[in-house]
């Protein structure tokens, strides 16, 4: 069976090649012989090994168990999984052969990230930003195999509460979407589903989803034709887990999250004077984060779309809120919004230019302002 066909339950049970691992001096013999004899061992297995060891350790037969404890019982296949890990990083940052490198790094690590010590030490690596430029559509069979595997670590990564947070504020979520999206591959198809199905309760992710407009991508996906059940029923759960989240988002809660994913559109919510009007002290939680991040915006993106809206929901703001012109230059908004006044752009100029308008004429003459 292709490694790209195996199911979930094959894909945790795929043996770890320690052999390879020996033969690039990952490891050394001795060590994998010990990881040969504990890995894939039962629980009472690995007990008993243990206590044999501990009973020969007295006649100085055992110098390579030493330190060894219950909680924490091999030691040496954490070290040894800890170098790879950081020479399989190191590999995706700089292949040491142009074509195999990267292939062969994301290959091991969707076999090894279902070990705990494998997961802690790629998140701690910063290796998930590693991911998440691999995650794009494919056509070739190798490009293909070689995102669903990327794919394959990120649903592995999926059941790990600090490569969570990590998801849900990264570009990770909206390059999944963009794939399934396009995508006519089952395989490729079928492990972005369930990630997504795992990371649809955790936190903001949910609310992500449907500002991204998944629930309509499920829908265009429940159209087509696949033969796989466990697919069609994860689709299902999806679809209904959508819904969910979309009755318990309030308004707000859809532009925060828009907001603070960093990526603005002209959303009806934008130009709705009746949303701004019941959610201006909303803007007040956490010491004005939201406004703090749509600032953040006009130094930081480098989106046409995303700085003209920007721009102009400061002076929303500015026009509803009661302090919105003191607040906002307060922050420093000005500078930033007078700059882009030269953009090259002309719907972020005439956003800037309103912007500005509003800061200096204040609410009494904002109302005569059009966007």
């Amino acid at each position: 069976m292709a490694l790209a066909e195996l199911s979930t339950e094959q894909v945790l049970r795929r043996d770890i090649p320690w052999e390879t691992y020996m033969s690039t001096k990952l490891i050394s013999g001795t060590s994998l012989q010990l990881l040969r004899r504990y890995d894939h061992r039962s629980e009472s297995h690995r007990a008993q090994l243990l206590d044999d060891c501990q009973a020969k350790r007295s006649k100085g037969q055992c110098c390579k168990w030493r330190n060894i404890k219950l909680k924490k019982p091999f030691t040496a296949i954490d070290d040894a999984l800890i170098g790879l890990v950081k020479w399989l990083c190191e590999q995706l940052k700089k292949p040491s052969h142009p074509t195999r490198g990267v292939p062969t790094a994301i290959n091991c690590l969707a076999t090894l990230l279902k070990e705990p010590v494998v997961r802690s030490t790629f998140v701690q690596m910063d290796g998930i930003k590693l991911l998440i430029p691999l995650i794009s559509p494919a056509s070739t069979q190798q490009s293909i195999q070689l995102l669903y595997e990327t794919c394959l670590c990120i649903w592995l990564l999926s059941y790990y509460e600090p490569a969570i947070e990590y998801l849900a504020t990264s570009r990770t979520l909206p390059r999944l979407i963009d794939v399934v999206k396009s995508s006519t591959k089952e395989k490729v198809v079928r492990v972005i589903v369930s990630t997504l199905k795992n990371l649809l309760s955790k936190g903001t992710l949910g609310a992500q989803m449907v500002d991204l407009q998944l629930p309509q991508v499920v829908q265009s996906l429940k159209a087509q034709a696949w033969s796989d059940e466990d697919l069609l029923e994860a689709l299902n759960c999806l679809e209904e887990g959508l819904k969910d989240n979309i009755k318990k988002l309030s308004s707000y809660d859809k532009y925060k999250q828009e907001v603070l994913l960093g990526h603005l559109d002209w959303t009806p919510v934008h130009k709705d004077p009746i949303f701004w009007r019941e959610n201006i002290t909303n803007f007040e939680e956490n010491d004005f984060q939201i406004l703090r991040v749509l600032i953040t915006i006009l130094d930081t993106s480098n989106d046409p779309r995303t700085l003209a809206v920007a721009c102009f929901d400061l002076s929303q703001f500015i026009q509803h809120h009661p302090a919105g012109r003191i607040i906002v230059t307060d922050l420093k908004a000005k500078e930033r919004a007078m700059k882009l006044m030269n953009h090259e752009n002309a719907e972020v100029t005439k956003n800037a230019l309103l912007c500005i308008q509003r800061l200096l004429l204040g609410a009494k003459y904002a109302s005569f302002l059009q966007a």
